[in-house]
């Protein structure tokens, strides 16, 4: 009854759309006006966007009945081959929505990169681990289409904040891992990620460090007591191995929201594979959404990405 109850509360906060739920409680505005009186010299961020660099929003990448799944694409024209950058928002597994990206991708995009934010299917509409096949499929999507994006399909990044960090660091752990894969999907390329970036995403959901409930239980179709597989297969941690991209771990002050990091680091470590971790102090979680932090969130993904692909 009680589980019952949950899910009509957060159906409730969601609005019906193209025959889906959608959920928009996590937006920038509803979590500056959180944040504001705690962090008083906050500004929400805007982008320097650079004079040769191309947006392009709502790009199909996959279609299935009456569903359409788009990207947005942010590209320097007059370069050729630039390393990718894939985006994955934040908002529990449930809420928030690829624009929240356009920002950092805009930002990364005018270091020499090119960037996606990508949609993917939240936990009102499917469960665990359709979110995971959406990312992969648009990472093949991209890289089927790299010269017309400027991207070089061997130097990939997956790149994700929050929740999204969840799913960036599981999908880099489970490079060419077909449990993985959409059957569904027909591509020529693979979703193989060489770099991983986890901006304060959890990296075991049962774990000594760990707080997630409610909402991870939402997504993972079940508590752990009731569906202990899907908390253990959808952890990047349960998969780290000699054959993990470098990793990047961009934390905020809030030691819950890397939740077997550590562990993961060393493990890495064992395998002498290059990690860093960058801690911004007295931060609060969403800080990429905010100045002073974007600037300092830019800095340390660009130094890591330039140390892995230039």
């Amino acid at each position: 009854m009680k589980r019952m109850l949950l899910v009509l509360l957060f159906v409730s906060q969601g609005i019906i759309a193209q025959g889906y739920s959608v959920d928009t409680s996590y937006t920038v505005k509803s979590t500056y006006v959180k944040l504001i009186k705690k962090y008083p010299f906050i500004k929400i961020a805007e982008a320097n966007k650079g004079e040769n660099d191309v947006q392009i929003e709502n790009i199909v990448y996959y279609k299935e009945k009456n569903r359409v799944l788009h990207l947005d694409a942010f590209f320097n024209k007059k370069e050729k081959n630039n390393p990718g950058v894939i985006m994955i928002h934040g908002g529990g597994w449930r809420s928030g929505n690829k624009n929240q990206m356009q920002v950092l991708a805009q930002e990364i995009t005018s270091k020499g990169y090119s960037c996606f934010a990508i949609e993917y299917r939240l936990s009102l509409e499917a469960k665990y681990p359709q979110a995971i096949y959406d990312v992969k499929n648009a990472i093949k999507f991209i890289k089927d289409n790299a010269k017309k994006f400027h991207v070089d399909p061997d130097k990939i990044a997956v790149l994700g904040c929050s929740s999204g960090g969840q799913m960036a660091a599981l999908i880099g752990t489970t490079n060419g891992n077909l449990v993985f894969e959409d059957a569904k999907y027909k591509s020529k390329s693979s979703s193989k990620v060489q770099a991983i970036i986890d901006v304060d995403g959890i990296l075991a959901f049962k774990h000594p460090e760990s707080e997630e409930g409610e909402m991870a239980a939402f997504w993972l179709n079940g508590t752990y007591e009731e569906n202990p597989e899907n908390w253990k297969q959808a952890s990047a941690l349960s998969h780290v191995d000699k054959n993990t991209p470098p990793t990047l771990f961009i934390n905020s002050s809030f030691d819950r929201f890397h939740a077997g990091r550590d562990d993961m680091i060393a493990i890495l470590n064992q395998n002498k594979i290059y990690n860093e971790v960058k801690i911004i102090h007295n931060s609060p979680h969403s800080f990429w959404f905010f100045q002073p932090w974007l600037d300092e969130t830019v800095e340390y993904t660009t130094q890591f990405l330039n140390r892995i692909f230039k």
